[in-house]
Parts: C-alpha cells; sequence; structure tokens
C-alpha cells in the first residue's frame, strides 16, 4: 500500500507527510496486539444481526442477557454476531451516536463485549458518516474550539444543493446557534440529530481511523461502514459514491489489513445494483463484501405475484466478484425493504403497485425527496413474515412463504445473514410504531427473555415453527461444502413459478429448486440420484418432480462426466 499516494488524492501536499507517520503509528499499535481472525469465510459462515439490548432481564445488563440467549438458543446456528450500534445514542436506535469509544450503559461496557467473544465472532457497525448533535466533538465544534474547527460542513443555505442525493424527506442543511451566538447551517444528510462528519478535514481522517483501530482491538472482526457512500460532500454533486469517498474505503482497507489481517470491510450502500458493486473497487482492493440490497425486494415481489421471472433475470445476470470478495445476502434488517436497489430492474409501475398491495396488508411505507421536489418510496417498513403474508392467512402458509423465502436465501453465493425478529418468526409491531412515531418501530420490537423463551417453547405456535424450520434450514447449509460463499451458481431454465440454481463443484452438484407460488408445479431432473439436503429423502431416475406451492427441494447429485475425467 502506498499510504502518501492515496493521501495526496485527497488532501494538501504540506498535511501528507505528518498524517501519513501518525496513521502508520496508529495502525502498528493494532498490529502489535496480533488480533486473531478466520481466513476469510465459508459455508459455516452465518450472521445474525441483533440490537444488543433486544432481550431484557430486571437488574441485568443487556448484553448479559443477549449472551444467555444466544447460547441456549442461537450459538449453533450462527458464527457470527452483528451488533446494530450498542454505543451511547440520542436518536435513531443507536445510529446518532454520541462516543464512539464507549459501550451504552444500559447495555454493559467493553468487558460484557468480550464476554461475547468468547461465543461468536463479532461485527461491529462504524458509523462513520455522521454523529449525534449531543456528541462532545458537535457541542466543542459550536463552542468554536478550534481542534474541532472543520470537523463538521458549514454552509451557505443559498447554495445550490438540489443535486445533492437524498434518502431522507428533510433538508440537507440544518440551522444551528453556536456559543457566539451566530446561527449555521450544517450538512445532516439523515436527520438534523445525525450531523455529517467533514472528511475534507485530515484530522477528521485521523480520528476516525483511529476509532476503527479502537474497534478492531476491541473484538470487531466484520466492520459494517453504515451510510458510507456519503462521506464526501462537494456542492453541485450528488455527493454519494464520489471518487474521494471511495478512496477513504479503499484506505480503511488498506489499513485492517495491515493491522489484524481478516477483518471483513462490507460497506452498506442501499443503492442501485450498479453503484453498490463499485465499492468491490474497480481494479483495487475495497470492500471485501457488498450487501446484497436488490435481493429483498426481488424474493418479496417473486413470491407476492407467484412468479420467479425478475429473480431469475437478476441472478442470472449477477456477475460474481471474484478475489476473495462476496456478497452479504440478506432478506430483512433493521432497517425497511429498501426499493431503489430494484429500480432498473423491476418496472417502476410495479414497484408501485406492490407499495400500494402491502400498504393496504398493513405495511407502512418511508419515502425520499427526488431533485425535482417530488416523492418517492424508498423503503417499505414491515417484517419479512408480514411482508410476505396476508392478513387472512394460516399460520401454516404464513411459514410456507417464509422458510421457501429464506431458502432463496441460503441458496445463492455470498455469506447469509438472518435477522433477529426473523428467526424469532416476528410479527408488526404497531404499538412500537405508536410509542416512537417511527415507521421502522415496526420491525424492531425488543423483548424479555423470559416471555420470548416461553414463547419460543409453546408447542404449534408460529413462533416455534419458524425458529424451528429455519434453524434446521441453516443447519442444512452449514453441513454442505457446495454453499461455500465463493463456488458459483448457474441459473436453469424453469417455469416462471420456479427458481432454480445449481451450484457445482468437481465431482458434485447441488440443484435448489424453489416453488416461489401457491401451486403445484413440476419440474424435470436429468437421470441419476439425488439426495434431499433437507428432508433426507432419495430420489431415483429423470421422472419429473412434483412440487407443491411453496415448496422448495434441495438436490444433491454426483457429476459422472466429472468422475470419469
Amino acid at each position: 500500500m502506498n499510504l502518501r499516494k492515496r493521501l495526496s488524492r485527497l488532501y494538501a501536499e504540506e498535511v501528507v507527510e505528518s498524517l501519513a507517520a501518525r496513521i502508520e503509528a496508529r495502525v502498528q499499535q493494532t498490529k502489535q496486539r496480533k488480533l486473531a481472525r478466520k481466513d476469510m469465510w465459508d459455508e459455516k459462515d452465518i450472521v445474525l444481526i441483533t440490537y444488543g439490548d433486544q432481550f431484557k432481564e430486571e437488574s441485568q445488563k443487556t448484553l448479559t442477557t443477549f449472551k444467555k440467549m444466544y447460547d441456549s438458543y442461537l450459538k449453533s446456528t450462527f458464527e457470527v454476531v452483528h451488533f446494530l450500534p450498542f454505543y451511547p445514542y440520542s436518536s435513531d436506535d443507536g445510529f446518532s451516536v454520541i462516543d464512539y469509544k464507549a459501550v451504552n450503559p444500559e447495555l454493559g461496557d467493553w468487558e460484557d463485549i468480550q464476554e461475547m467473544e468468547k461465543s461468536a465472532r463479532l461485527m461491529f457497525d462504524f458509523v462513520c458518516n455522521h454523529m449525534s448533535a449531543k456528541s462532545e466533538w458537535f457541542k466543542r465544534y459550536l463552542a468554536g474550539d478550534e481542534e474541532f474547527r472543520n470537523f463538521f460542513v458549514e454552509m451557505n443555505p443559498d447554495t445550490d444543493l438540489s443535486a445533492v442525493t437524498r434518502p431522507r424527506a428533510t433538508p440537507v442543511l440544518t440551522p444551528f446557534q453556536f456559543d457566539s451566538g451566530k446561527v449555521g447551517h450544517i450538512w445532516t444528510t439523515f436527520s438534523e440529530d445525525q450531523i455529517d462528519l467533514n472528511f475534507a478535514s485530515s484530522e477528521v481522517l485521523y480520528k476516525m481511523i483511529d476509532v476503527l483501530m479502537f474497534y478492531l482491538e476491541e473484538g470487531a472482526e466484520y466492520v459494517r461502514l453504515d451510510a458510507v457512500g456519503f462521506m464526501w460532500k462537494v456542492p453541485g454533486t450528488s455527493s454519494i459514491h464520489l471518487e474521494e469517498t471511495h478512496e477513504i474505503v479503499k484506505l480503511f482497507r488498506d489499513l485492517v489489513d495491515i493491522a489484524a489481517p481478516g477483518t471483513i470491510i462490507i460497506t452498506e450502500t442501499n443503492v442501485p445494483h450498479v453503484d453498490n458493486i463499485s465499492y468491490f473497487g474497480n481494479g483495487e482492493k475495497e470492500a471485501h463484501m457488498v450487501y446484497q440490497f436488490p435481493l429483498p425486494p426481488l424474493v418479496l415481489h417473486a413470491i407476492h405475484h407467484g412468479n420467479a421471472g425478475f429473480l431469475s433475470n437478476w441472478a442470472r445476470n449477477l456477475e460474481l466478484p471474484e478475489g476473495k470478495r462476496t456478497f452479504f445476502n440478506f432478506l430483512a434488517s433493521h432497517d425497511g425493504i429498501g426499493l431503489n436497489p430494484v429500480r432498473g430492474i423491476i418496472p417502476e409501475a410495479e414497484i408501485l403497485a406492490l407499495v400500494d398491495d402491502l400498504e393496504k396488508e398493513g405495511a407502512l411505507v418511508s419515502y425520499k425527496q427526488n431533485p425535482d421536489g417530488t416523492k418517492s418510496p424508498y423503503e417499505i417498513n414491515v417484517t419479512y413474515m408480514d411482508a410476505l403474508s396476508e392478513r387472512g392467512d394460516t399460520d401454516d402458509l404464513r411459514l410456507a412463504r417464509f422458510l421457501v423465502a429464506h431458502a432463496v436465501l441460503m441458496s445463492i453465493p455470498g455469506v447469509p445473514a438472518v435477522y433477529i425478529q426473523s428467526i424469532l418468526g416476528s410479527r408488526n409491531d404497531y404499538l412500537g410504531v405508536e410509542k416512537t412515531g417511527h415507521n421502522r418501530s415496526i420491525n424492531r420490537k425488543k423483548y424479555h427473555l423470559a416471555e420470548i423463551t416461553a414463547e419460543l417453547e409453546q408447542a404449534d405456535s408460529l413462533r416455534k415453527g419458524t425458529y424451528d424450520a429455519l434453524t434446521k434450514l441453516i443447519s442444512t447449509r452449514k453441513a454442505e461444502s457446495l454453499f461455500h460463499p465463493e463456488i458459483p451458481m448457474e441459473v436453469l431454465e424453469s417455469t416462471a413459478e420456479l427458481f432454480v440454481i445449481k451450484r457445482s463443484s468437481g465431482a458434485e452438484s447441488i440443484i435448489l429448486i424453489h416453488n416461489l407460488s401457491e401451486q403445484e408445479v413440476s419440474y424435470s431432473l436429468d437421470s441419476g440420484v439425488y439426495t434431499n439436503l433437507y428432508t433426507g429423502s432419495t430420489i431415483t431416475g429423470s421422472d419429473s418432480i412434483k412440487l407443491s406451492g411453496y415448496e422448495f427441494c434441495w438436490l444433491k447429485t454426483k457429476n459422472y462426466r466429472e468422475e470419469q475425467k
């Protein structure tokens, strides 16, 4: 890595040398710790996405309670735990960070994080684009502290920012009063409580590298770069995915590769696919993983219509990354189901129709501001269970749809992640929305430990059925080496109701058949002997098989031609 060359693309030459020396010294501090990391990833790596205060007990720190729940119900299923921001915060359920280097005292402290490391590998959120208006950094900025003078972006409110990409229907600039009495307009991409950092300041870059190294030292083996696409601001541009932003991500990657080899950098960019995959780097090392954002709405659309056409076409044209890079696949998360990633894949009229249908079934919708002043649906706020369901469905039908959706998730190349609400079979939390006034609270319910464990043990309940079925599905995937994230897939021809892919290595293959409709559908197999990995049954011959509504078959077979070579 040529650190100075990379820095010179961002800053004036007179600051590069001293900045590089400081960065090198900080990285060496972390490197000397000789932090152990797994060498990349394999089929056993399944990520659990959760909040650190997801489960509660009286007089217990929530991280202690979480570990109790994890060790009893989740440890054998999930190798990696992604804790959403567990730092002190002022809003947005953690994403307006007050102190990057502290654990929210309601959750616990760094010793509790270390205890979790004994049970799981950990993924931290690095909320690198913005921080809380209540943070010490921003308070000192408003106070005129020279050290923090350029830490945030102040701009004349008459500046033309119409080209700036807006993920929210709120103003780009928010007025704040300085201690001196002056009013300044500060860049706030997401909310008035989330103040964008000014990476054009070399001191901001150094401070954030220091935070990144601190996270590695405290046990982060995966690091999620939250809202990373917005890090560099230039009036007159979209201020998203700028070359400088990519340069910073490449720098972060360079530094973690030196400080703690095996650490995984994941970029979170809820944008159209071509922009999303640009964070793999164009000929240079950038992110190890990018979120597979088109997958949640594509699977939802396919099951909603009983037609896998758009999903199959997308998967057929999906270029898999090479060189130790892979996708971070998911269906549900703490956010809603983003719609921007499928614009250009699914016609806009069909996207709007899907939004309308889900609203009628109880989903909520969040909107974004367009450059022309209009608004468009940005994400659907709903649990994935309810997104796939209609109000009159039986629990058996809900679970069948839910399970086949997750079979698709587990079958495609990449590292899969499952949101805590999904493994718990959660439904929409309207009381949470009423309490907070935020749409995303619909899918962020927290639980008392005794209540949730009792529900998970309740026979014939949707929650227990979901937990058991997903646990079995994930166990099946982890036991099969052909699910390694880097083994490619081939999308096979089939009727529109089916999503069928094949993954092969040497003399073995698996054919993964998913019926995304409620109709019984037939599929013709080549002659041979097949083992259904999920059920353990055997199929012999070349007759067509019948899949009932929402059934899936994961069939393993020998490639006899390969064996004979």
